[in-house]
């Protein structure tokens, strides 16, 4: 959510941010609906003040048994009871169509990302590794289905498309994944690990900023709770409503949980295989800052984020999106695009965002600034980010077709081996 009152100081930043994300100028309108939100705050503030003097001039008026004009003072306050009632309604109608315009707005985009219309205009940062040298190497799907143990058609008799079922040794390595995965962020990285619902209400979608925007892109049930399409949006709302101290800052946060995306905008895309899902596992980090720590924590989260696929001795590049192809929430966003060899492409496996106070002003996050010369600062909006570490259902496609040998059977990274009992090869069985 934007600062009404940034955008009337900063109008032409404001608009020149929105174009290069594609948007058309916007402060002009928002400072008008602002302005008519001001006015009416101005007519039930007006009326209040007449009010409270026209009830102190009744007192004053039958004090002195002047029965006339304390009627007509009488007579005007029931008015304003009615006009006051009228202007409580404008201004509430006001603000609501103020605050409608601004919670649709995306975010405004950092001065170095690169401005551009989509994916095109994205920036490669760097590249890790090499592409391992693989002699027609099979995509994911034809490697689990000739192994016995991804099944499609189970899946689509159970749930419909985009669904998968693994079994055997692959569902123990999308475990083995996630729990590698964890332990690296706690035990290594500094993150705390939680267990969050994955059933939400409406104000903590609201606050990371798929709602109203996305409501289609999401699952939602008949009691009206949305299944969660990340663990952001749990994780990020667990200081919602909350004034944190500043020593608690930078607070990290880890889960691995069952994401849940309708897909709606992408029919006929990656029908073929578990790239794209209605439910996916995804381990998620969450970083919530003060406004100082935030880029620098960017990085580091980008740093963890790499440092799991660095282990698995996957082949990977990072780019910095355009203005074009963040998300609403986002500032400033990495995607690290693992190499899949069976398909020949980079895809992406992780996205790191910061998203400045954006989602803080949403769900009304702030944390208590120290007390400098015995004053107490005012409490401040906290800065929020947040990234994938990693998508666990991506990484267990790029160790497959990654680690892929002649007779169809896939190696087991080394560091997995731990979590898989010593197995060093899936086979068929």
């Amino acid at each position: 959510m934007h600062d009404i009152r940034w955008i009337r100081d900063n109008p032409q930043a404001f608009d020149a941010a929105l174009v290069a994300r594609g948007r058309g100028p916007l402060a002009s309108s928002l400072i008008a609906l602002d302005d008519a939100r001001k006015a009416a705050v101005s007519a039930l503030q007006a009326g209040q003040e007449r009010r409270n003097a026209a009830s102190k001039e009744i007192g004053q008026a039958m004090g002195q048994k002047d029965m006339a004009r304390a009627d007509a003072l009488k007579a005007e306050v029931a008015a304003l009871k009615d006009r006051m009632a009228e202007a409580e309604a404008a201004e509430k109608a006001a603000s609501a169509e103020l605050t409608a315009a601004l919670e649709v707005i995306p975010n405004l985009p950092l001065a170095d990302v690169p401005v551009g219309p989509d994916e095109t205009a994205n920036v490669e940062r760097h590249r890790f590794g090499t592409p391992r040298v693989i002699a027609a190497p099979k995509e994911h799907f034809e490697l689990g289905e000739a192994l016995g143990q991804m099944d499609f058609e189970a899946a689509a008799k159970l749930s419909g498309a985009r669904f998968v079922v693994l079994k055997s040794k692959l569902a123990r390595m999308e475990r083995a994944l996630a729990q590698f995965m964890l332990d690296l962020h706690t035990d290594t990285h500094g993150y705390t690990e939680v267990n969050p619902p994955v059933l939400v209400r409406d104000p903590a979608v609201y606050g990371t900023g798929q709602l109203p925007k996305a409501a289609e892109d999401m699952f939602v049930t008949r009691e009206g709770l949305w299944l969660t399409p990340t663990a952001e949006v749990t994780l990020t709302n667990l200081v919602a409503q909350e004034i944190v101290a500043e020593d608690a800052l930078p607070m990290r946060l880890t889960a691995a949980t069952q994401c849940f995306r309708s897909e709606a905008g992408a029919a006929g895309r990656d029908t073929r295989g578990m790239l794209r899902q209605h439910q996916f596992l995804k381990v998620e980090l969450v970083s919530i800052t003060t406004p100082d720590q935030a880029l620098d924590e960017h990085e580091r989260m980008l740093a963890c984020a790499e440092e799991v696929l660095k282990r698995l001795d996957l082949h990977y590049r990072v780019v910095t999106l355009c203005t074009g192809d963040m998300g609403f929430s986002a500032r400033k966003t990495y995607d690290i695009e693992v190499w899949l060899p069976g398909q020949k492409a980079f895809r992406e496996i992780s996205s790191c965002s910061v998203c400045g106070d954006f989602q803080a002003r949403r769900m009304n996050a702030r944390y208590r600034p120290k007390a400098t010369d015995n004053k107490q600062p005012a409490p401040q909006f906290v800065h929020t980010l947040n990234g994938s570490g990693t998508a666990v259902g991506r990484a267990l496609i790029a160790v497959m077709e990654t680690y892929q040998q002649d007779g169809g059977a896939i190696a087991v990274p080394a560091v997995l081996q731990p979590y898989m009992g010593g197995l060093t090869l899936i086979e068929k069985a």
